[in-house]
């Protein structure tokens, strides 16, 4: 067993630092309240390779593996969890879903866009009464003149307004339950095919989140993702390896709010000295970095039992799980080592204590995640 990461691991983490550094970290506070979707880091991001991260070289992709994969997205969650979503939702959702469930001439026609960013992705499953319960769909796909005709509407769509290329289920087979469920590509300007209302959200304000409304939308045969009637299970194989990089947003997000605490406990100064010479302080730093280590240490694991090819549904629930509520406290820990300070937006930690709320819902909620855990452990008793 070895803790060690390699040299390139360790290159790529400087790369993508500086990165965020100097692309992201100037204009946050902007982003944030201008809720302003960052498509021009966005298309840099592409050109280094961070959307395409887990996909071949040869369909336009980094060739990376999933603790890389997970690298990427932590680093960019440190500094604006906002970005960091982006790029996880294009990656482990929408582009991972034509390049798991395609076939050669739909992976050919779309992931040399999408991995190099050239287009955006977009994953539409929930719907206003569809999150976790697949049976509540309502979004349906009806076969007419050789082809498909969708209608319905899906909600909490990360890119939705930015995307040129949504992957959307529907219910093609309504008898069948979960497996009555397609999956479907559709291209940005199909007739038919729009973007409602835009969420304005608590936190992650960089990142669109909204509607994709579907009225009479007629799709080709081609546009049908996987097996008919097998949009849903395969749905369940993609939140396998999205939910690895929700629990590295998690870290990121963790660490971005330690590392602000860190430094200000050192400059606020109280009776006379700095903040981090007071026990009460120092433990709590102690709690927040060994709470970091162990979340690190859970995404890393799924993220290499991922790249052996190995199922990960236990272990990247429990990574998610554990990381996301971890991060929580640690926010909100952060803000409590600031004081007064930490409830204004001068400070950093008023916005990742906003944000980070979110990676315990988005991707399966909390309780979700330990439903899947207790399955999994009681089928290996």
């Amino acid at each position: 067993m070895d803790f060690e990461t390699t040299a390139e691991q360790r290159q790529l983490r400087r790369a993508v630092r500086e990165f965020a550094e100097a692309e992201i970290r100037p204009h946050v506070r902007k982003w944030d309240e201008e809720q302003t979707f960052p498509l021009e880091v966005v298309k840099k991001a592409g050109e280094l390779g961070f959307l395409g991260a887990i996909f071949p070289e040869e369909l336009g992709g980094a060739g990376l593996g999933y603790i890389e994969y997970a690298i990427i997205i932590e680093e960019l969650a440190r500094v604006d969890p906002s970005v960091g979503l982006i790029v996880a939702a294009h990656n482990s959702l929408c582009t991972n879903h034509i390049f798991l469930a395609g076939n050669d001439e739909q992976r050919k026609k779309y992931l040399p866009k999408l991995t190099t960013g050239e287009w955006i992705g977009c994953w539409s499953l929930t719907e206003p009464e569809a999150g976790s319960d697949a049976a509540g769909t309502r979004t349906t796909a009806v076969r007419r003149d050789g082809g498909w005709v969708l209608n319905g509407g899906k909600t909490f769509t990360t890119n939705a307004h930015y995307a040129q290329v949504c992957v959307a289920m529907a219910v093609t087979d309504r008898g069948a339950s979960s497996h009555g469920i397609s999956a479907f590509i559709l291209e940005a300007g199909t007739a038919g095919f729009r973007v409602g209302k835009k969420e304005d959200k608590l936190g992650m304000r960089a990142s669109a989140t909204g509607e994709v409304l579907f009225s009479e939308c007629r799709l080709e045969e081609t546009q049908l993702l996987g097996k008919l009637g097998e949009g849903f299970v395969d749905s369940l194989r993609i939140l396998d390896g999205g939910r690895i990089s929700i629990a590295a947003l998690s870290v990121g997000i963790a660490q971005g709010a330690y590392e602000a605490a860190l430094k200000y406990s050192k400059q606020r100064k109280q009776f006379g000295r700095p903040i981090s010479e007071f026990q009460a302080i120092q433990h709590k730093l102690a709690d927040m970095a060994t709470w970091i280590d162990a979340a690190r240490l859970l995404t890393y694991r799924a993220g290499w039992m991922k790249d052996r090819n190995e199922r990960v549904t236990k272990e990247s629930a429990m990574a998610k799980l554990y990381a996301s509520e971890m991060a929580v406290r640690v926010a909100d820990e952060a803000l409590q080592i600031h004081g007064g300070y930490g409830f204004i937006k001068d400070y950093p930690v008023e916005k990742f204590y906003r944000d980070v709320k979110l990676c315990t819902i988005g991707e399966g909620t909390s309780e979700i995640q330990r439903l899947v855990i207790a399955r999994q452990v009681l089928k290996s008793d």
